[in-house]
């Protein structure tokens, strides 16, 4: 295996594909998955609760999205064309969410919140947008301002979180706590004239909304005439079957969908109300207004087959109250077992999104996170990868309809050990 890691560090930048870099200590090539678990090339296994970072709800290789996927590429791999994956699965997407209206394909959730954004800004005619700090939206320069930032912004001014991003692009996003809902109202209201949007996780990472910061948002922009998207690349399929938006019970105008409807092949999709979508029509060319949406491998039919299989899968009878189950039943054992070791520590979430924290502190926004001990959570992510858990060190765990009690409970034996070795060094 070293000389493949070696491999990634002679012509991989950073030895990797992006922000995800394993230490070192714990580095692995991985070969295969099977189920709930993947297996590096020296063969050995891990319960995974990286899941491709949220794709594979069904696990890794799910048999039917395997023969999905085989079918549709011995038809063909690509069109740039209409094709019945594609349209089946729109459909599905569009009844399924409470703010189905029109959908537009993307490949990414960076191209889908940059498009929604786009989208946006014709139908107001305005140009800025407001984010919350901490808050994850791609990669694209209009959401990487105050996506991880170490200190409070100077609110409402965002803070770049790249090199190479124009300050005239930073100008147009502003930012606010999450949780905060004073603080947003009285920035939607001192720049609505300017305000295309309001974007927001409505499970910020791992953070709960408190009870009402949603529906105030949706009162504030509508009030003022002002966008509002929820970006639902997590929670879209996965926290309920109609998303964030049946959890929580606020319907935005657009949303953004991928991970979960992708079945673990790239795939993203923007839905929301007819007359905003409808600015992507290429009917539209001539008008001034038209937006531009559009990409080779939009509507893919095999990543559509495969997305088509997993929602079967999820409207399944008594699919969430499963997940909720196996996912509630690993959270309380964690935290059962930081309570008898007396450390502070708890697991924030919602159902099968979930992250151990260390502290005893509430969490209700970024910088109320960076007060917990992230030294603590790395430890512990990386104990947890040495004793055959495959977990983000320090992030979240994402959980699948495949992960058995068998496997909670052989990932509560290695929290035991992981969780005294990080008790030991605070």
């Amino acid at each position: 295996m070293q000389k493949l890691i070696d491999l990634a560090d002679r012509f991989l930048v950073g030895g990797c594909f992006g922000m995800f870099r394993l230490p070192d200590e714990v580095a692995a090539v991985f070969q295969r998955g099977e189920g709930s678990r993947i297996f590096d090339v020296t063969g050995k296994g891990y319960i995974d609760y990286v899941l491709g970072s949220g794709p594979l709800i069904l696990g890794h290789a799910h048999p039917s999205i395997v023969a999905a996927v085989r079918k549709q590429a011995g038809l063909g791999s690509t069109f740039y064309g209409l094709n019945e994956p594609a349209l089946r699965l729109a459909q599905r997407v569009v009844e399924a969410v409470p703010c189905g209206g029109l959908l537009r394909y993307g490949v990414s959730g960076t191209e889908g919140t940059f498009t929604a954004l786009r989208l946006a800004r014709a139908f107001t005619g305005r140009e800025k947008v407001l984010k919350f700090e901490g808050g994850w939206h791609g990669a694209h320069d209009y959401a990487l301002q105050s996506a991880a930032p170490s200190s409070p912004a100077n609110y409402p001014a965002s803070i770049p979180d790249s090199s190479g991003i124009p300050a005239t692009t930073s100008q147009t996003v502003l930012v606010t706590p999450f949780n905060d809902p004073d603080t947003v109202v009285r920035t939607v209201e001192e720049h609505a004239d300017q305000l295309a949007a309001v974007i927001v996780e409505p499970l910020q990472r791992a953070i709960r909304p408190e009870p009402g910061f949603l529906e105030t948002l949706r009162k504030v922009t509508q009030a003022h005439d002002v966008l509002l998207v929820f970006d639902e690349i997590v929670t879209g399929f996965r926290i309920a079957w109609g998303g964030a938006q049946e959890r929580y019970g606020v319907v935005p105008d657009l949303a953004v969908y991928g991970k979960t409807i992708s079945g673990g092949y790239p795939l993203a999709a923007v839905c929301g109300r007819e007359e905003v979508m409808a600015l992507a029509d290429p009917r539209r060319k001539a008008d001034s207004d038209y937006v531009f949406a559009s990409g080779t491998m939009n509507g893919n039919p095999v990543a559509c087959a495969a997305g088509l299989v997993t929602l079967d899968e999820l409207e399944r009878e008594a699919v969430y109250p499963r997940i909720y189950g196996i996912s509630d039943r690993l959270r309380h054992g964690l935290e059962g077992i930081g309570k008898r070791l007396g450390i502070p520590f708890q697991v924030i979430g919602e159902g099968p999104v979930l992250q151990p924290v260390f502290t005893d502190a509430q969490i209700s926004n970024h910088i109320d996170g960076l007060q917990a001990d992230a030294t603590a959570a790395r430890r512990f992510g990386l104990e947890m990868i040495r004793r055959g858990v495959f977990v983000t060190p320090g992030g979240k765990l994402y959980l699948s309809l495949v992960h058995s009690a068998d496997d909670v409970d052989q990932t509560l034996e290695a929290a035991e050990d992981s969780l005294q070795i990080v008790k030991d060094t605070l």
